[in-house]
């Protein structure tokens, strides 16, 4: 498995949508941690956009995962970015 940083950004206009989907995308994240997926996640910049740590196969394998976060479903990501990240220190290399 090969760790992704994913970078999540966030338009001021969708606050109020983003309060009423919260729910479900914060399920969908303890799900993924909970199955080893997640690694780390949380918002930055204020709110403004989120970094998620994630474990997957392969870039096509992360980027499908998260399509199916309900934030992206219902079109509440204004920008998405994704990098391989190649750990060489860190706690246990996450």
């Amino acid at each position: 498995m090969n760790t992704y940083a994913i970078s999540y950004t966030y338009s001021t206009d969708t606050a109020s949508r983003r309060d009423e989907v919260r729910p479900s995308h914060v399920e969908f994240l303890k799900d993924r941690f909970e199955a080893g997926r997640l690694l780390v996640s949380g918002p930055v910049d204020a709110g403004a956009g989120a970094l998620l740590i994630i474990s997957a196969a392969d870039e096509a394998d992360a980027l499908a995962m998260m399509d199916s976060d309900p934030f992206a479903q219902a079109g509440l990501i204004t920008e998405r970015g994704i990098r391989r990240w190649d750990i060489f220190f860190g706690k246990d290399k996450l």
